[in-house]
């Protein structure tokens, strides 16, 4: 069984999805911004559950949908972990290996053309297929002249890593420019006009001398590409400001809290029910610590006791809740326990729409931050 290519044709970028024929479980690799309904319907076509959105790197050329489809389909995101894209729900280390129904993606770490860039082999059946993203291309390689490259980490990924797999290995690149659609690691040892038969400093010349123009969208993609394809380019400084407010510390974006809490700068507490929790999604590793419980939403009479324990000297605590409103109260009652307390702006699922259903505009969800379901 071969990955479902689709292409992007404003960056020419490659996106795969692979999946399993018995669950339906499926994977996706570098998905792109303007393609999400395209990549849904892909989905809904062939009765697949998104369960990984991964990507090779942070791309300088295109805006990913990682974010957006953890959103519509509850997938969690993949990156790797040099790559500096905090938002991922997952930071991928070599060797990582990613399981979706009975199969297996496992990562390989490939730098050259950025820092943290992966690759990802799947053996499906009798036959490997790694996916490549920018360090191997049909006859090529990818840049090393900005964003972390470096000629001589990617020499070493393509000769030591990506040629010492079989040479019947299917290459499935994340760009093409002339419609070429794979390759083997047999053909390209022997005909990449980039590394084929070339010594280090023989490759490090030719890389010197590409004298390419900077990508188009870098400034934009970058920005948006590390934090899962939210978009910076618009108001993104004052998604990093906190909020005044009167009785806690202050308001703050779930992005701003995302990043306090995953640099160790707060505690994330989410003060929604057990239920919500159990039937709406979670954060994993949140610390839950309902305001009120069922039946009858009742204040919880060990939040105190349990905000104390749960918040160390020094330590700021950010509370999320369904849309912002209890997590309110709940920072109010900590600050006066003594809690440097912030209150998340928009909550977990944000404010409902026309129609009254929530998940559509803002919250935790929404923005592609680390949830789960179940």
């Amino acid at each position: 069984m071969k990955p479902i290519q689709l292409f992007d044709p404003a960056s020419s970028t490659y996106t795969y999805v692979l999946f399993d024929e018995a669950s339906r479980e499926a994977l996706i690799i570098d998905p792109v911004d303007e393609q999400l309904e395209r990549d849904l319907q892909v989905l809904r076509e062939y009765g697949l559950k998104l369960v990984w959105a991964v990507e090779t790197h942070a791309h300088a050329d295109h805006i990913t949908s990682a974010g957006r489809l953890a959103e519509h389909t509850g997938a969690q995101t993949a990156a790797p972990e040099a790559c500096g894209i905090r938002t991922a729900a997952v930071q991928l280390a070599d060797g990582r290996a990613l399981h979706f129904g009975s199969q297996t993606v496992r990562a390989l770490h490939t730098p050259g053309h950025t820092a943290g860039s992966m690759s990802y082999l799947w053996q499906e059946g009798g036959q490997a297929h790694v996916f490549t993203g920018d360090t191997l291309l049909i006859n090529g390689c990818g840049r090393t002249d900005f964003q972390s490259g470096s000629a001589e980490a990617l020499y070493r990924s393509l000769t030591q890593v990506l040629f010492a797999l079989p040479d019947n290995t299917l290459v499935w690149p994340g760009h093409d420019y002339q419609g070429r659609t794979h390759s083997t690691i047999g053909a390209e040892k022997a005909t990449n006009a980039r590394v084929a038969g070339k010594t280090l400093a023989e490759f490090k010349a030719t890389m010197d001398s590409l004298n390419l123009p900077k990508p188009r969208r870098i400034d934009e993609a970058v920005p948006a590409n590390l934090s899962s394809g939210m978009r910076h380019d618009a108001g993104g400084a004052l998604l990093m400001t906190v909020r005044a407010a009167t009785g806690y510390a202050g308001d703050v974006s779930p992005q701003l809290a995302y990043e306090w809490w995953k640099t160790g700068q707060a505690v994330l507490i989410d003060v929604r029910t057990d239920a919500e929790r159990e039937w709406v999604g979670f954060v994993p590793e949140a610390i839950a610590l309902a305001w009120k419980q069922w039946p009858g939403m009742a204040l919880n009479p060990d939040f105190d006791t349990g905000i104390r324990a749960a918040v160390p000297p020094g330590t700021k605590a950010v509370l999320l809740c369904r849309s912002g409103v209890r997590s309110i109260a709940a920072a109010k009652r900590a600050s006066e326990l003594g809690i440097e307390a912030y209150n998340i702006l928009e909550g977990f699922e944000g404010d409902p729409d026309d129609q009254a259903h929530r998940g559509r505009r803002g919250g935790w969800r929404y923005h592609g931050l680390p949830w789960r379901q179940g």
